[in-house]
């Protein structure tokens, strides 16, 4: 892990470009903007950028783990989500308040409840599908946000309603503003008027506190309270080691995390599985006949594949709270570090042959925690990634199973920003035909094509 030192500054060299230039560069093209700066100083190198000025970008795994190891005594979190999320939101919680926070958020996203949510998923994407046209093209991204959105409503708050419903009409439209609005320096996140975008984030706050605040009486007046297994109902019931609750305003900050990170990075995921699975016809062929077997390895391993290969958030941030070392570099005090996702999962050190998309790699062993990041890592590591790689596995398992899709040569989907994640270009574009029962796969065995 990194550790204090007084030693003198000495950062990593990078380019001499002005900071608006950059700040242009990484809101518009990070993907290319961080790719070619790696390929030519390698993987650490020092850039400035907007809102955080003086930042050294790293993807070497020896320094990762060091970042994510280092205790938040010396680095915090670097985020303007929470200024979007409220201030009881985990992303804007640090130190001895976060651990608190987290060790109570664990116990309704542990594995061994993840099964208990199962058929909520599944029985989403059999609703959804409902409507897929066969033999036309269309996007998947909506529909995979429409799945998981409603999974997690569900999984959150047990039970559908009137709210329910208002909450998925409301999220659509305001979570896609608020993810860009957090990417933009604070001047940006004004009221300029009815229309300015800020304010229109504001307002779908202020409904969504009225919501939630209806929601969480109406759980505590819940005669079966005790009984119920919804993440609401157990946050009400979770006690700090002190005993006192999480009070409502904090609860409300956290579900709209949950709910907001839960269901845009996963369905973008789904998104960016059905463009690859598209373009490897015989991997395509291979799953199909595994989810008809009940087998899921495969399965798993193309979906940490997809997530090496696109994954949906870039690089995660800290900055540091006194000047420390991090490996043979000295960093001063509040300076920004990003961990860069995508070169980490694209660097020949981590990862053999790293532009193919290649599953296999991942068949009888795990990604390495400190190469492999789609999460995060450390005391920082998305809370929600058990569930949200279980309602991946379902929904692909159960469109396995129910659709043949319709393979191409075409090339990749560009990566495209949404403001803190990205997505498929052109939306996860797929053709379907419903499957016969009992039937098996037909999708073409033609030589396969890596389509990078």
């Amino acid at each position: 892990m990194a550790e204090a030192t007084t030693d003198p500054v000495r950062l990593p060299p990078g380019p001499r470009i002005p900071k608006a230039i950059m700040g242009v560069a990484f809101l518009t093209a990070r993907h290319r903007a961080v790719a070619s700066i790696g390929g030519r100083y390698g993987d650490a190198f020092t850039v400035t950028l907007p809102i955080f000025g003086e930042t050294v970008v790293i993807s070497d795994s020896a320094l990762i783990k060091d970042l994510f190891t280092t205790s938040s005594d010396l680095i915090r979190r670097a985020s303007n989500l929470g200024t979007v999320l409220g201030p009881g939101s985990t992303f804007s919680l640090d130190g001895a308040e976060h651990r608190a926070r987290r060790k109570l958020l664990v116990p309704p996203f542990h594995g061994k409840r993840m099964v208990g949510y199962e058929a909520i998923v599944e029985e989403e994407v059999m609703r959804e599908i409902e409507s897929w046209p066969e033999g036309r093209e269309f996007e998947t991204l909506q529909p995979m946000m429409r799945i998981t959105l409603n999974a997690i409503l569900r999984a959150v708050f047990g039970a559908q309603g009137s709210a329910f419903d208002e909450l998925r009409e409301l999220f659509p439209p305001m979570i896609p503003l608020a993810s860009r609005m957090a990417v933009l320096p604070a001047a940006a996140r004004r009221d300029l008027g009815a229309w300015s975008p800020w304010a229109k984030v504001q307002r779908y706050r202020k409904r969504y506190n009225q919501i939630i605040t209806g929601m969480i009486a109406e759980a505590r007046n819940d005669p079966a309270f005790a009984e119920r297994n919804d993440v609401l109902a157990l946050m009400l019931a979770a006690r700090y080691e002190d005993g006192s609750p999480i009070s409502d305003d904090h609860i409300a900050d956290e579900l709209l995390t949950l709910l907001s990170a839960g269901h845009e990075t996963t369905a973008t995921t789904l998104a960016w599985a059905v463009e690859r699975l598209r373009r490897h016809p015989r991997l395509l062929t291979r799953l199909t006949a595994e989810v008809d077997a009940g087998g899921t390895e495969l399965l798993q391993a193309t979906i940490w594949e997809v997530q090496r290969t696109r994954p949906v958030v870039e690089a995660t941030v800290r900055v540091t709270r006194e000047r420390i070392r991090l490996g043979e570099w000295v960093i001063p005090k509040d300076h920004a570090i990003i961990a860069s996702i995508t070169m980490s999962h694209s660097s020949e050190r981590n990862f053999a042959d790293p532009k193919a998309f290649n599953p296999d790699r991942f068949l009888g062993t795990s990604p390495d925690t400190h190469t492999w990041i789609p999460y995060g890592g450390g005391i920082r590591r998305c809370i929600g990634a058990a569930f949200a790689n279980m309602e991946m596995k379902v929904t692909l398992r159960t469109l396995l199973r129910e659709l043949e899709f319709g393979t191409t040569y075409a090339a990749g989907e560009r990566v495209h920003s949404r403001g803190v994640a990205t997505a498929p270009a052109r939306g996860g574009r797929a053709i379907v035909y419903r499957r016969k029962v009992g039937s098996t796969s037909t999708a073409r065995k033609d030589s396969e094509r890596v389509s990078a």
